[in-house]
């Protein structure tokens, strides 16, 4: 290693490190920051980059801008955890109950309630393929089971819908869960 006078060094195996004041041969005196000389073999000392030199080895393959966009840079973000349970759940949840899709059923007769009931299940069902929602709960009740065998008709129509109880735990008796085929060809 080529030393000259002006190098910081270091001192191998000591925690010493000074600048060379004078090189003879093969023999460097250094002063350390306390002010001493001492001589050691070159063998026996590195050179020791500056911090100034060492800030600049690291920062040659890139400009101040190019650090600013790194950093600005948006992460991935990450997406709340869910558990195995949750992923399963129905995305949507449509409560086919009467009061719940009117304010009143004052002057409505019974056949006119199934009808809307069956209608906004036809309008949803219809969204849910149209925007591509896989699980789909209508919430219709126990009661005498005319609206579930309504419901059983409407979805027996759909070629790419199956539909099953819901989750007793969840719903009890009334509720039919609906799931949409994603890619099933048309039929010809």
């Amino acid at each position: 290693m080529a030393f000259k006078v002006g190098d910081f060094v270091l001192v191998l195996d000591e925690d010493l490190s000074g600048v060379i004041k004078s090189i003879h041969g093969n023999a460097i005196t250094i002063e350390t920051k306390d002010g001493f000389l001492l001589d050691f073999d070159a063998f026996e000392i590195v050179k020791n980059k500056s911090n100034q030199d060492f800030k600049k080895q690291l920062f040659t393959h890139s400009n101040v801008n190019e650090v600013i966009l790194e950093k600005e840079k948006p992460l991935r973000k990450n997406m709340p955890a869910k558990k195995a349970k949750e992923r399963y759940e129905p995305t949507m949840e449509i409560d086919l109950h009467i009061n719940q899709l009117v304010k009143s059923t004052k002057g409505m007769a019974n056949h006119d309630m199934l009808t809307l009931q069956l209608e906004t299940a036809r309008r949803q069902l219809d969204f849910a393929i149209k925007n591509r929602i896989q699980k789909i709960v209508f919430i219709h009740g126990v009661g005498e089971g005319v609206l579930k065998v309504g419901l059983d008709y409407l979805f027996g129509r759909y070629n790419n819908v199956k539909f099953y109880d819901a989750n007793y735990q969840k719903y009890g008796l009334g509720a039919t869960e609906v799931y949409i085929y994603q890619n099933v060809p048309p039929n010809y």
